[in-house]
């Protein structure tokens, strides 16, 4: 019986599902200045400081 060699698997990639989602802040935001974000049972709060810095507090 022959059988051809097998070739070393090929590299992989990351699936376009397990690609981060990239969102634009000023989709999130909408004009405000802060939003809550809901992660299982915690809240947090996302705003943006005067000088346009992110802070994410519970």
């Amino acid at each position: 019986m022959n059988t051809a060699p097998q070739s070393a698997p090929a590299a992989t990639t990351p699936a376009a599902a397990d690609a981060a989602t990239r969102i634009n802040t000023s989709q999130l935001f909408r004009g405000q200045k802060t939003v809550e974000i809901d992660h299982g049972e915690q809240r947090y709060t996302l705003r943006v400081t005067k000088d346009n810095k992110l802070i994410l507090t519970k």
